[in-house]
């Protein structure tokens, strides 16, 4: 989730939460057959400064393909996305898949692509780091970083990416902390919401925080845009596979339109384009491509329910059966 960046081609427009409230005094487009011009929201897991001389070229391609004049719609958080995706300013977007969940629920988001990595694979990986020079990093990695983070959470400062990041948040919060019954919230020294992928990279190895999530893309990038920065990092968890980003669109585009997408995403093959974006391709997907995530993540629900102790035991049944019977609808599928 971590090419997620366009920028427009004359000017960069960054939405916040806060611009994005102002969204809902508008709404969507019913006519889509006619449209001459279509925004793409894509999150950003870096600095728009990198991230332009990347995502212009593919832009531009697609505009060309398409034959619709494609404005990216920049922004840095995830909420801003799927806020501009539900109220029509966003037709198109590419997104993780977290937050692709919550863009389905709320903004009729519909996957039509999956994200190729540039080794063939469909998935990334999320991971905990630390700073090679912390005096602990060695006992951390040699330990386990999962096991050793918890052990001694309250002398650690941690950040995670976004409350909406896969790989930033969800997944470590689940494997390392829901797993073993551990609230960050109150186990670090100081926890913090970092913001993005880079952000995270770069605050362990400026040495503000001891700990960080970031994604196995996110460091790839890293490489190539701070190889200082990067040559300070030692990673000392790896999650399981996550699967890649999903392409979307709104259910309300023609059907002329979202085949227009289909063809340009399913058969660009640009390498001189792709490779520095770290991508391949992409292959046809459908919503149930990101049910792991969504098991995920409702089990996550579970076990933090069964921990709640403000739920008398009649509203935490209440609740665990409503959200069991979510998880065996999603495995029935």
């Amino acid at each position: 989730m971590d090419r997620r960046l366009f920028l427009q081609q004359t000017s960069l427009f960054t939405i916040t939460l806060a611009s994005a409230k102002v969204l809902s005094a508008c709404s969507p487009s019913s006519n889509t057959t006619d449209i001459q011009e279509i925004n793409i929201g894509v999150l950003s897991t870096e600095s728009q400064a990198n991230q332009k001389p990347l995502w212009e070229p593919f832009a531009a391609a697609m505009s060309k393909e398409i034959g619709i004049t494609i404005k990216p719609f920049y922004v840095t958080q995830y909420a801003a996305v799927i806020e501009a995706m539900r109220f029509g300013k966003v037709q198109v977007a590419w997104l993780g898949g977290k937050s692709y969940i919550e863009a389905a629920k709320v903004a009729s988001a519909e996957a039509f692509a999956q994200v190729v990595s540039e080794d063939g694979t469909k998935g990334y990986y999320s991971h905990l780091i630390m700073n090679k020079d912390n005096p602990i990093s060695a006992e951390a990695k040699a330990e386990g970083g999962d096991k050793y983070i918890l052990k001694n959470a309250a002398k650690l400062t941690f950040a995670f990416n976004d409350p909406n990041s896969t790989s930033g948040f969800l997944v470590p919060s689940y494997y390392v902390f829901v797993k073993n019954n551990v609230d960050p919230k109150k186990a670090f020294k100081r926890l913090i919401f970092a913001g993005n992928h880079e952000a995270c990279a770069l605050a362990v190895a400026n040495k503000q925080v001891d700990v960080a999530t970031v994604s196995s893309e996110a460091l790839e990038r890293l490489k190539e845009t701070n190889p200082q920065a990067r040559e300070k990092l030692e990673i000392i968890w790896k999650s399981t596979l996550i699967p890649s980003d999903p392409l979307v669109y709104r259910q309300d585009l023609s059907s002329d339109i979202k085949k227009k997408f289909q063809n340009f995403f399913y058969n660009y093959k640009d390498e001189k384009i792709l490779k520095p974006l770290k991508v391949a391709g992409f292959v046809p997907a459908e919503d149930k491509n990101w049910n792991t995530i969504r098991e995920l993540e409702i089990a996550k629900a579970i076990q933090e329910t069964q921990s709640q102790e403000s739920l008398n035991e009649q509203e935490k049944q209440k609740k665990l059966a409503e959200l069991n019977q979510q998880l065996q609808a999603i495995q029935t599928k």
